[in-house]
């Protein structure tokens, strides 16, 4: 009897040491771990919403990079982290949605153990030549890869990347064929494709902006369903002759399982106030995303289905990672 008695009481005490927690959340800094590292274009729109975070709670609202195995380690430290809302996971669809197809065995069950929280924004993928390279359009790219299968070499930051398995998918698509040079990040890759030593490159749209920009780099199309704000002149794959072909990354926040829901609910609030303002929106626009925002259970909903799809291009693809 009173072992039934201390059984009730601890989960009455448990109930309203939630409420409580909740009722005065936040308190104290929230760190948000960010899986990659400082000065890429994921990191640039993390740090632009704790910014703006940090002015929304009038509470510090800190980034912090744990780049490694294509954001696992990042996505398992929070998973061990205490569920009270001050550890905050800045996701994307590589940690939530590839990766579990991509790896034998991961430490964390993407769909269990985080709590799709609000779905921030996408970015489509982009096509690149070298700024001297005689494809000028999509449609120069495919007729070269049918006259010559498999000559055309193109460049991903890496093997299982969204880069790489988009690549795969519209070379399914256009039914192509060309030769996969996967690097270990962005950088290489840029470097060797403004070096001519890569005929083609795909990338997310804020890592290769700036050498865009600059001119050492041409974009020849994108991944988005229409043109993008900081790319107004380049077309889109379904524009390109590939209609309906539209796929990229999205970024989002999660929270380990058994947060309050009124926690999720306060940092889903927070989130979407601060997509509105024009600050982040320029920033986000800027890197070349797309603001979107929400509620909770649609973000989940869109994991969900997004965990089939990548696993279906993953399996198709024959890409494969330990």
């Amino acid at each position: 009897m009173i072992r039934h008695v201390c059984l009730v009481l601890g989960f009455i005490f448990s109930i309203f040491g939630n409420w409580a927690i909740a009722q005065n959340y936040p308190t104290k800094p929230v760190t948000m771990i960010i899986p990659g590292t400082p000065g890429g274009g994921m990191d640039v729109i993390a740090r632009a919403l704790a910014d703006r975070m940090s002015k929304t709670w009038n509470q510090s609202f800190m980034p912090e990079n744990k780049p490694g195995a294509n954001g696992n380690i990042a996505a398992e430290l929070v998973t061990k982290s205490r569920p009270d809302g001050y550890t905050i996971f800045f996701g994307q669809t590589a940690q939530l949605a590839i990766n579990p197809a991509l790896y034998k065995k991961l430490p964390f069950d993407p769909l269990t153990d985080l709590v799709p929280v609000v779905l921030l924004a996408s970015a489509p993928n982009v096509i690149l030549v070298e700024h001297n390279s005689p494809f000028k359009t999509l449609q120069d790219v495919v007729k070269a890869a049918r006259s010559n299968p498999k000559e055309l070499n193109l460049a991903t930051p890496g093997n299982g990347t969204p880069s790489h398995l988009i690549s795969e998918l519209f070379q399914k698509t256009a039914d192509i064929q060309l030769t996969h040079v996967p690097y270990k990040g962005a950088t290489g890759a840029l470097t060797d494709l403004i070096g001519g030593r890569v005929s083609l490159m795909m990338s997310s749209v804020p890592t290769a902006l700036g050498q865009i920009k600059n001119g050492k780099i041409r974009a020849i199309a994108v991944s988005a369903s229409k043109r993008i704000h900081v790319l107004p002149d380049v077309p889109t794959i379904g524009e390109s002759g590939y209609s309906g072909f539209q796929i990229g990354t999205w970024y989002g926040l999660f929270v380990p399982k058994n947060t309050p829901s009124s926690i999720v609910l306060e940092i889903n609030s927070a989130a979407n106030e601060s997509l509105k303002t024009a600050v982040l929106n320029e920033k986000i626009l800027a890197e070349g995303g797309v603001v979107l925002g929400g509620d909770s259970q649609s973000f989940a909903n869109l994991v969900k289905a997004d965990f089939a799809l990548w696993g279906k291009i993953v399996k198709e693809s024959g890409a494969v990672i330990d």
